[in-house]
């Protein structure tokens, strides 16, 4: 089993790579490392190493971002598996194993030698998707803080209340959207929050769907129409924690294969915290997976 060590050094902190470094070259196997330059140099190398049709095992050394990247160059290859070592500042899928994901996944010999399973995959407009896809004002303030971040000595967190006030206060919680999922259609509503969720943490600190799993087969969907800035401010922190079933009245909840939303204006869309803009999207369950990786006796089955 060949091993690839794919580093992104913009992730994290400013000293997370040379500490990595430092436990690879401790590590007891051979291993190849390489280090990204720009957007879409992990999934290049993840192709790259598909191309040789031998088994390799691919670690995404990096966020959400770095992680998305590796999936989309390795899904469908039966011979690959990928995992992520936590240097992002969010590493949200991660959090599917449990709170000490990061001290977990960074015993490079145990993930090494840990158990796989084959994951699925959401396909949004043809980019792959492993943990939440989200549309609404959600993905707006996610899509702003990159903007604030830009700004001399503006930190994630100010960056991020930045952003929250500008989309809440400003610029206002609903847009008109037709959305379509199951049976049910709502043609050019306010929609707040369309949230479909593979695996169960996005955002920092959000689990909509608490009992979501990434290997079921079915997509978790979330639906939150028109409500008001209290009901909002009210509603956040439930929905954050998992509790959408309180909520009939508010948020329509979705288990299935596919859903279709459009807008008359473009809609910002987050897939695993990759942003994407258009008028027109379909979310449905890939018919590619991807072999995923972690330590034997870390579990992602959600806590009871």
């Amino acid at each position: 089993m060949d091993h690839l060590f794919i580093i992104n050094p913009a992730a994290g902190k400013k000293d997370s790579t040379e500490a990595l470094e430092r436990l690879l070259e401790r590590l007891p196997f051979p291993r190849k490392i390489v280090h990204t330059a720009r957007e879409g140099d992990a999934r290049r190398m993840t192709e790259a190493a598909a191309a040789l049709g031998k088994p390799i095992r691919i670690y995404a050394c990096g966020g959400d971002g770095t992680l998305n990247e590796v999936v989309n160059g390795a899904a469908g290859h039966d011979f690959l598996a990928v995992t992520n070592v936590p240097m992002g500042t969010g590493n949200d899928f991660l959090k599917l194993f449990g709170p000490n994901y990061r001290s977990i996944f960074s015993n490079l010999e145990a993930l090494a030698a840990g158990p796989q399973a084959a994951f699925d995959l959401m396909d949004c407009n043809g980019k792959l998707g492993l943990d939440v896809i989200c549309a609404g004002v959600d993905a707006r303030i996610a899509a702003g803080v990159h903007k604030y971040k830009r700004l001399k000595g503006v930190s994630g967190r100010w960056a991020y209340l930045l952003s929250l006030a500008e989309q809440v206060l400003v610029r206002g919680i609903c847009r008109p959207m037709t959305v379509s999922m199951g049976t049910d259609r709502w043609t050019q509503e306010p929609t707040a929050i369309l949230c479909i969720c593979n695996g169960r943490h996005y955002g920092g600190g959000f689990m909509p769907v608490a009992d979501a799993m990434p290997d079921d087969g079915v997509l978790d969907v979330l639906r939150v129409g028109k409500v008001s800035l209290p009901t909002f401010a009210r509603l956040a922190g439930q929905y954050a924690k998992g509790l959408y079933w309180k909520y009939p009245a508010l948020i329509r909840a979705y288990h299935g294969q596919e859903v279709s939303f459009s807008a008359r204006e473009p809609i910002t869309v987050v897939v695993d915290g990759e942003i994407m803009r258009d008028t027109t999207f379909t979310v449905r369950l890939s018919e590619k997976k991807v072999n995923f990786f972690y330590p034997a006796g870390a579990s992602y089955a959600p806590c009871v």
